[in-house]
């Protein structure tokens, strides 16, 4: 009889393609062994540790801040409804929970996010909160995010239950509810403040500054991207973001291919902004929009629309605006084939804005497919605010300067 080895066993489980999955745990490989709750804090105490081992600079292309290119200005577009729900969702709280939610706007706590399941994260969690702190917990995302925004957010969560029961119903590390709320400052029409949410593959940092917002970084992903059975069996995400790129790749002329093209071998994962990376230095690579023929430039505008528009309608509308006042500064890299089905990475940059898309080795499902390459079934995406302005942090400290002149 002729033996397979483990990853080919997983992949006669598992279509990639439609992702069919046999229904019974039985019929699956083993999932990795379970990770005990000191050894999951000792490795985000490390994490962290280093995470935050330098000040906060922001994401550069060469180690030093562009100035001048964010400003304290009115938007026009209401922050109220997110004020209000984020109200609703702290009266919501028991004293106990509130406490460990509130905290400072200054607070650290914006840049201690991770995408990786292990991270012991601060906040109240959705798996103790009650059906009605849930629903206003989840009111304070509707006012926050587009519809879209919030179906993928809603969909990241239901996928993290997915990999709970393709990991032998590990929902001790995964599940729907392993996420997490904070609010940073006091929810205020006129003072600076935010929230945090946070979990595997899903993390959402809005600031707000009068009606200015800025969502970033924002972390979406999954593992897997598409359920093929189970409770949340149908559910996809980020297909558009991935397709639609590809798309873009192919319409490129040989010249434009041989510019925006910076390798084909794609064997590892790509992604350079992720957690604990906010002082990342990126230099410009690929091609520059301006060279794009009319067609592809739209195409592109098209692609960062998909991110952007994760934010509420009126915001990512201001977002979108700005920018588009740097695209002859903006640029777009590809890493991997292009032919359909393949694996890539791909990478939008500009002043204002940095976007990544990268398709990745398996970790939860290292038990079904090979985990030393990457897979289409796991995908993780990034947006920054580049040069000092992620979490607001550059408003915040012009917020400062101006509060303590005024003061002086």
């Amino acid at each position: 009889m002729m033996r397979h080895s483990r990853p080919l066993v997983g992949l006669a489980i598992l279509c990639v393609a439609g992702l069919t999955l046999q229904a019974s745990s039985q019929s699956r490989p083993p999932a990795p062994p379970r990770r005990p709750p000191d050894v999951l804090l000792g490795m985000s105490i490390a994490a962290e540790t280093a995470g935050l081992a330098e000040p906060f600079k922001g994401v550069t292309t060469n180690g030093k801040i562009e100035q001048g290119l964010f400003h304290i200005a009115s938007t026009g577009v209401s922050t109220e409804p997110v004020r209000v729900a984020t109200e609703a969702f702290l009266a919501s709280l028991t004293p106990l929970q509130r406490a460990k939610t509130l905290l400072s706007v200054y607070d650290d706590e914006w840049r201690k996010w991770m995408n990786q399941s292990f991270f012991v994260r601060q906040g109240v969690s959705f798996l103790e909160m009650s059906d009605a702190q849930r629903e206003a917990a989840f009111g304070v995302l509707r006012a926050a995010l587009s519809a879209r925004g919030l179906q993928l957010t809603r969909d990241i969560m239901r996928l993290n239950d997915t990999l709970a029961e393709l990991t032998d119903d590990n929902f001790d590390e995964y599940g729907e509810w392993q996420y997490y709320m904070t609010v940073m400052g006091v929810p205020s029409a006129t003072e600076p403040w935010g929230f945090q949410f946070d979990g595997h593959h899903g993390i959402v940092n809005y600031f707000v500054l009068g009606d200015q917002v800025v969502m970033s970084p924002l972390f979406s992903g999954s593992e897997p991207v598409v359920a093929g059975f189970g409770k949340y069996k149908g559910t996809s995400i980020l297909q558009n973001e991935q397709n639609q790129a590809l798309a873009l790749v192919n319409a490129l002329d040989e010249r434009g291919r041989a510019k925006a093209i910076l390798k084909f071998s794609k064997t590892g994962d790509e992604n350079l902004a992720e957690a604990w990376k906010d002082n990342v230095v990126i230099d410009y690579a690929g091609i520059r929009a301006t060279e794009l023929p009319e067609a592809q430039l739209q195409q592109l505008v098209g692609v960062i629309e998909l991110y952007v528009g994760n934010m509420d309608d009126g915001h990512a509308h201001v977002k979108m605006k700005e920018v588009l006042q740097h695209m002859d500064r903006t640029y777009f890299a590809w890493v991997g084939k292009t032919e359909p089905g393949s694996v890539f990475y791909y990478r939008i940059q500009s002043p204002v804005v940095l976007i990544e898309f990268d398709h990745q080795k398996p970790v939860g499902m290292r038990h079904l497919l090979d985990p030393s390459v990457p897979s289409t079934e796991h995908v993780h995406t990034v947006l920054r605010t580049p040069n000092g302005n992620d979490y607001g942090k550059d408003l915040l400290r012009q917020h400062y300067e101006r509060a303590h002149s005024s003061a002086g």
